[in-house]
């Protein structure tokens, strides 16, 4: 759900102006629920890695004014992306930014206080090797903060085994270029062999219905539905399967945001210690 980080690939959901909305409607729907008890100090030194288009940056320095953030993207044009969208929303902010691949960073070794990781290890063939990785960058004593999404959480009425195949082909798709889409489930684990201590690990769950109109729109409508809605030319193209099963899968997944319509979806969100040497 996050800006692709690895060079030379392609991120599966894309990288048009239709994407650049979907995350943005993502991180303002989700700030609150993603976001609550992330604050950092006022000094401190905080790395954002893959910050794509900025969309969860912008929520980072709202809630540490005080802190210095450091944003790491390999793709220049959605460092540019954010780098407009912060300067909009909050002017003044404290933000350097670095094109930089994930896995060859260029700062030295515990340049930070923290880390902030935010959608990123789905779309990476090693994500144990990477978080073990920003250990060198991190302070000993500093934390980390990964947020990862599992759509197989996803669950809804009316239930349809269409709309599941629409969402198994993304699933399918991302394994293919190399990520997991279930990642969110492995987050402790992951922490836990990439040698972080104090590891906890939650879930932060959205759960839509008529009674919450704001997440059927902002959830349900515009981040979930359109991020499966876009990998549709690539499902068709590899053969997963068939125009009309896609489109009566898409169809039925809209009918989750009608008025007798529900939608389910985990988040989980894990914070660990980088231990001392």
């Amino acid at each position: 759900m996050n800006t692709d980080i690895l060079p030379g690939r392609s991120y599966v959901h894309g990288y048009s102006e239709h994407e650049t909305r979907r995350l943005g409607d993502q991180a303002e729907t989700l700030a609150a629920l993603l976001h609550s008890g992330t604050a950092y100090p006022d000094g401190s030194r905080v790395l954002e890695v893959g910050c794509g288009v900025g969309a969860q940056t912008v929520h980072l320095v709202a809630n540490s004014p005080g802190a210095h953030f450091v944003a790491v993207d390999v793709s220049e044009d959605s460092l540019r992306r954010a780098r407009a969208r912060v300067a909009a929303e909050r002017p003044g902010a404290h933000v350097e930014w670095h094109r930089a691949d994930l896995f060859d960073l260029p700062f030295p070794d515990a340049a930070f206080d923290h880390v902030f990781v935010c959608f990123v290890l789905e779309h990476l063939r090693d994500p144990a090797r990477a978080l073990a990785g920003l250990r060198r960058v991190l302070a000993p004593g500093g934390t980390i903060t990964v947020i990862e999404g599992d759509h197989g959480s996803a669950i809804f009425h009316p239930d349809s085994r269409y709309a599941q195949a629409t969402i198994e082909c993304l699933v399918r798709l991302q394994a293919a270029a190399g990520g997991d889409a279930l990642v969110g489930r492995r987050l402790q684990p992951l922490l836990f062999e990439a040698g972080y201590m104090q590891v906890a690990v939650g879930p932060r769950t959205v759960y839509a219905d008529r009674t919450r109109p704001a997440l059927v729109e902002g959830f349900t409508r515009n981040t979930f539905i359109a991020m499966v809605e876009s990998v549709r030319d690539d499902a068709l193209a590899a053969g997963l399967i068939t125009a009309p099963e896609w489109d009566r899968g898409i169809a039925d997944l809209r009918r989750t945001a009608d008025p007798n319509g529900t939608f389910h979806y985990t988040y989980f969100k894990g914070v660990a210690v980088n231990p001392r040497r």
